[in-house]
């Protein structure tokens, strides 16, 4: 699959870091293996924030498996399920996926990078009129009270977005209002008629923006609102200045991807597994 915006094997690179750096910003520890990058939670031990990427291992047998065993190891020493992002035509050897299954490790769900390769149609999207019951607040925009009060909508937003379990809620409402506080990261949160219903996240520094976190609440779908909400992240990193403007979806999200690519982004290659020793 070619690589949109002009990507190369570099880039692809930069991004790799770049996303791993972002996931990081609350204070979770992101440590270079010298051969990889390895992301870990002190506290959380749900493994999307407990991985192995950038992955560079040696192609010769032994020592592949050699250094497979020790990073094995290194999982039961942070208590944690070995877990690595294998990125096609990325991380070495190139056959790095297929190897750690036939060792048994379980793919729990591809996912895809996209970027933004037609930054005209987020304005296009944004231009459109909407209905004045319709509101936009950035999180960053705001202070005491009313920020306290935004992140723990943006925390009522994602918990009914992606069904997370009740407790989640509170440390949702924790995470957001400690990156909103930060200069390279901002929210948006979509009201209607004052209620919580979409949001979306962007982080931006060293040149490249990455879109994350965004949902939209049952009651609200298929109104276009999480269109809204990317679109309105999508174009503050333009007006940042970033040249690379990218997201995560997984691959089997199809009506995702499909408001993605209407909004002007392209995938990045082709769809990574997602590899967990259980």
């Amino acid at each position: 699959m070619p690589l949109p915006g002009g990507l190369d094997r570099d880039a692809l690179v930069f991004l790799e870091w770049h996303e791993a750096r972002v996931h990081a910003l609350p204070g979770r520890e992101l440590r270079d293996l010298g051969d990889a990058l390895l992301l870990r939670d002190s506290v959380d031990r749900e493994p999307f924030w407990n991985r192995v990427g950038a992955v560079r291992w040696p192609d010769d047998g032994a020592a592949f498996a050699r250094r497979l065993a020790e990073t094995i190891v290194l999982f039961a020493t942070l208590d944690r399920i070995p877990h690595v992002w294998p990125r096609p035509a990325l991380n070495e050897p190139p056959d790095l996926a297929s190897r750690l299954t036939s060792e048994g490790w379980e793919d729990i769900g591809a996912g895809c990078l996209m970027l933004l390769a037609a930054p005209r149609r987020v304005a296009d999207a944004l231009a459109t009129g909407r209905d004045p019951a319709i509101t936009i607040d950035q999180i960053s925009a705001l202070h005491g009270r009313a920020a306290r009060q935004s992140a723990s909508d943006v925390a009522l937003v994602l918990t009914d977005a992606f069904d997370v379990a009740p407790g989640g809620r509170a440390s949702l409402q924790i995470e957001t209002l400690a990156l909103s506080e930060r200069a390279e990261v901002d929210a948006c949160l979509v009201r209607v008629a004052g209620e919580p219903a979409a949001t979306a996240r962007v982080t931006t520094f060293d040149g490249a923006s990455y879109l994350s976190s965004i949902g939209t609440r049952p009651a609200f779908r298929s109104r276009g609102l999480g269109r809204l909400a990317t679109a309105t992240v999508a174009a503050d990193a333009v007006a940042a200045g970033s040249r690379w403007t990218y997201l995560g979806v997984h691959a089997d999200n199809e009506p995702a991807i499909g408001l993605y690519r209407d909004l002007g982004f392209e995938p990045i290659g082709e769809p990574a597994p997602d590899l967990l020793l259980r």
